[in-house]
């Protein structure tokens, strides 16, 4: 290929923005590829299909990056490095950075009351301190349970500031704070709203001016103004019903638990200062505080430090977060002592971008990794044991039926008898059918919620506990 035309399409691919893949082959030689790796990736390497784009880092140096698939299948773009992806709970990292470069600043205290800065919230029995918070061991509830509890879908739209008021109802607690690990997205949240009541300036605007500009992350923002052009942004897919992809979005401008935009490239920037901090005042000292483990209050520390996890895989430490919303699943992994980093930014709902960088990390580390045992998820996940039932007869069930509501969700459900089972009517959902497992115990199979229904002093049910994994004691009382 001559230079003019070399540089013609240069100019063609940077103004369509259409790139097949974007690759660094080091140490093989151009248009060889890896393929071991990307045989991880060939389901998705395709014309017609959303992807990954992925990134391997060794020793400081980019050893691979591509895209597999299309950033936007509308308008035939194809995924790269340079791609930016919404990456859900991976943006944890960079909220509780945010919370540490503040500290150091004498601007706050990890171990501040929250109602120091949020007195909007309620007295729950005991402080819930913003070292809580970055643990997730404040015994919050989960806002996004929460809110689906309440009927609120992916696709819905309420504001922070609704958000905070939701919080502010809460009455009861999963556990009181610093005595179990129990993941938590409202914690996250709530540390973008102590940013703001601290410093006067949104989480989205401190976290550019302490980490993205002074790291070079120039395609990387909290995005919390849903009206924002972002260039190359690749969207989201979920599988549609029939066939085929549908787009899978979100609207809500909620950011500290999730919200961050960013590419391949931008976490390359991230990775570096991992090994050679140059936020702050510097030095190492900052990323021990950020990897330093948090600790129930019976003395138990637990693997989450401040919106990272740091445990072992196959014998080998392992530093890292997964994110997953709407059409959008990202993995960022790090083993320090072999100084290598892998990650993994997909735009399609079922991609298991986790589980696809464990995958590259075993053909690059390969024999540095012990033989291969059961998966542990990085953050919690929904119990999905099942339940075991036992058959009442309808009549029983009769007790149970009837209308319901909860003050803190501000919603009613319906309970009823269909097909000799008893179902729990959710706003927006499908109706889901209760297994009876104890005497006034119910619950679902998979087990996502379980009820415990009370009774007055007459015996007559007069309402009923609600729980999930990330939602406890919550009272709905039964409608005469």
């Amino acid at each position: 290929m001559s230079r003019l035309r070399a540089a013609a399409l240069v100019v063609l691919l940077v103004l369509t923005g259409g790139v097949a893949c974007d690759t660094v082959f080091t140490p093989s030689t151009p248009g060889s590829g890896m393929p071991e790796i990307d045989a991880i990736f060939a389901d998705y390497d395709r014309s017609d299909s959303p992807g990954c784009a992925l990134g391997m880092i060794q020793d400081g140096e980019v050893v691979y990056r591509r895209g597999y698939g299309m950033a936007d299948l509308e308008h035939g773009f194809a995924l790269g490095s340079d791609s930016v992806f919404r990456i859900g709970s991976v943006s944890k990292q960079f909220t509780a950075m945010v919370i540490l470069l503040l500290e150091e600043q004498g601007r706050l205290s990890r171990d501040d009351d929250i109602r120091r800065w949020l007195p909007v919230m309620p007295d729950l029995g005991e402080p819930i301190t913003v070292r809580h918070l970055l643990h997730h061991t404040s015994g919050l509830r989960d806002y996004l349970e929460l809110m689906t509890l309440a009927g609120f879908r992916d696709e819905d739209y309420y504001t922070a500031s609704d958000l905070l008021e939701f919080l502010t109802r809460q009455r009861d607690l999963n556990s009181l704070p610093g005595r179990e690990h129990r993941y938590s997205n409202s914690g996250y949240f709530l540390l973008g709203q102590i940013v703001e009541s601290a410093t006067g300036q949104g989480l989205a605007e401190v976290a550019q001016e302490l980490i993205f500009e002074p790291l070079g992350m120039l395609d990387t923002h909290f995005h919390d103004d849903i009206t924002r052009i972002v260039p190359r942004r690749a969207m989201g897919y979920a599988l549609a019903q029939e066939d085929g992809f549908e787009i899978s979005m979100t609207t809500l401008p909620i950011i500290g638990d999730g919200g961050v935009f960013t590419s391949v490239d931008d976490l390359v920037a991230w990775e570096h200062n991992f090994y050679d901090n140059q936020l702050g005042d510097g030095g190492a000292e900052l990323i021990e505080r950020w990897l330093e483990p948090g600790v129930l209050v019976n003395g138990e520390p637990v693997k989450y430090s401040a919106g990272i996890v740091d445990q072992t895989y196959r014998g080998v430490r392992m530093v890292g977060h997964g994110g997953a919303f709407v059409g959008f699943r990202a993995s960022m992994l790090t083993f320090p002592e072999q100084r290598f980093s892998v990650i993994t930014l997909c735009n399609l709902g079922d991609a298991a971008a986790g589980s696809l960088a464990r995958r590259v990390a075993d053909v690059h580390l390969g024999d540095i990794l012990q033989a291969a045992e059961a998966e542990e998820p990085l953050v919690s996940r929904t119990d999905t044991d099942s339940t075991q039932e036992f058959l009442l007869p309808v009549a029983e069930l009769r007790d149970y039926t009837g209308r319901y509501v909860s003050s803190e969700l501000g919603v009613r459900y319906a309970l009823a008898i269909d097909d000799g089972r008893l179902t729990l009517a959710i706003p927006h959902m499908d109706p889901e059918v209760l297994l009876a497992a104890a005497e006034d115990r119910f619950g679902t199979d998979p087990s996502w919620l379980q009820v415990h229904f009370g009774r007055d002093s007459r015996g007559r049910v007069n309402g009923f506990l609600l729980d999930t994994d990330r939602v406890r004691n919550l009272w709905f009382a039964r409608l005469e």
